[in-house]
């Protein structure tokens, strides 16, 4: 590397700190950076009689190896697309809440860029069209009534007598009948990041669905260790809000899982607050405090999956959030929180100019195998592009 030796005069550190903050504008991490310029600049400015590097490129890239700004630990994922799975497993009106936790995850995940299309929402029940509802067609989170979470662009997968153990099930292994449509699938593959919602009443080891029938921990476990070996995920977080929610984590076994629950075995899950224009809690203490976290992280956000964990302590929760990490393989203090709950593609660009494919008739060009299509049109990379 070509290294320029001069000392800094005070219009070269404005020019100097000018160019590489401009580099740095499309930066998520510019923020840090320009803290660490000013610090260099002040640095320079306090030592002139020694001699300095300042050198443009020198000097971004002693900036981007600086501690723990080094954006590239931010960047490990390998992921290529993200989906989610939220799901209600109660029905009945006194489970207002629970329908209005899963569209309040459901409203935050579209909010940081998953679309409908990879987004599969089972509702057990139709809290916006219940008969007691006196805010027809709406669901609120608060009894502010601020937010209306259902919307009038809810995409429901999912709904009613729908919402069973054996299609949760189905869905997540991909065993669906053919004449299923695509907008009820996970259509994921090895490089698809899963964020899995759960929310319902539960005990030591089950999660009840439609006070009929139940998911067992070793079903759900099962299941998580059949999408490993169907190549159906990449990185999955798990997060489940109900009663002994801790015991749904026991039987994981599949590598790179992360789980999250509500409260510890033996503890129960508790609401947050009621409405009293509805007459019913609306929302549980985990979700609350979780959402409260999400609403301020945005799309290009360095929020990580550690800080998540830490948003409902206990006198807060009133129960004990548990997580369970041995199965991942990526320290949760580096890996963000977009990783799961945003669609944030990680793209490599270059200012070198592209040139198009080249259509060529009859032999093969530069080694390629020749196409014997019927016209007798092949094409091929261009020989300045490296061949594999």
């Amino acid at each position: 590397m070509f290294l320029l030796l001069v000392p800094l005069l005070p219009s070269q550190r404005y020019r100097i700190k000018k160019i590489i903050l401009w580099h740095l504008s499309d930066s998520s991490y510019a923020s840090i950076y320009q803290a660490k310029v000013e610090e260099y600049i002040f640095y320079a400015t306090m030592n002139l009689r020694d001699v300095f590097v300042v050198n443009v490129c020198s000097i971004f890239c002693l900036l981007l190896s600086y501690g723990d700004c080094n954006n590239s630990e931010f960047f490990q994922s390998n992921h290529t697309n993200n989906w989610a799975v939220i799901v209600d497993t109660s029905r009945f009106w006194f489970n207002y809440r629970h329908v209005a936790n899963a569209l309040s995850f459901y409203r935050s995940v579209k909010r940081l860029g998953i679309p409908d299309s990879q987004i599969i929402l089972m509702l057990a029940d139709d809290m916006a069209c219940n008969p007691r509802n006196p805010q027809a067609a709406s669901v609120y989170n608060n009894a502010n009534e601020e937010i209306d979470v259902y919307g009038d662009d809810v995409e429901v997968d999912y709904r009613g007598y729908e919402v069973t153990v054996e299609n949760f099930i189905r869905v997540l292994t991909g065993r669906l009948p053919e004449n299923t449509p695509r907008s009820k699938r996970l259509l994921t593959d090895e490089r698809s990041n899963v964020l899995i919602y759960m929310t319902g009443h539960g005990g030591d080891g089950f999660l009840k669905f439609q006070d009929t029938e139940e998911l067992s921990s070793d079903e759900l476990g099962d299941a998580f260790g059949q999408m490993y070996e169907k190549l159906r995920y990449h990185e999955m977080l798990f997060i489940i809000d109900t009663c002994q929610a801790a015991s749904m984590l026991h039987r994981f076994y599949s590598p790179n899982v992360v789980g999250i629950a509500s409260s510890r075995v033996g503890e129960d899950s508790l609401s947050h607050h009621i409405d009293p224009a509805i007459g019913v809690y609306v929302i549980d203490r985990y979700t609350y405090y979780a959402l409260e976290f999400l609403e301020r992280v945005k799309s290009q956000g360095t929020e990580t999956l550690a800080q998540f964990f830490a948003v409902c302590p206990r006198e807060k929760c009133k129960s004990t959030v548990t997580t369970r990490t041995d199965l991942f393989q990526r320290d949760p203090r580096k890996v963000l929180v977009t990783d799961f709950f945003g669609s944030v593609r990680n793209i490599e660009y270059s200012m070198d100019p592209v040139t198009p494919l080249q259509k060529h008739h009859g032999s093969a060009v530069d080694g390629q195998i020749k196409d014997e299509s019927a016209d007798n049109i092949s094409y091929s990379y261009l020989s300045q592009f490296p061949s594999f």
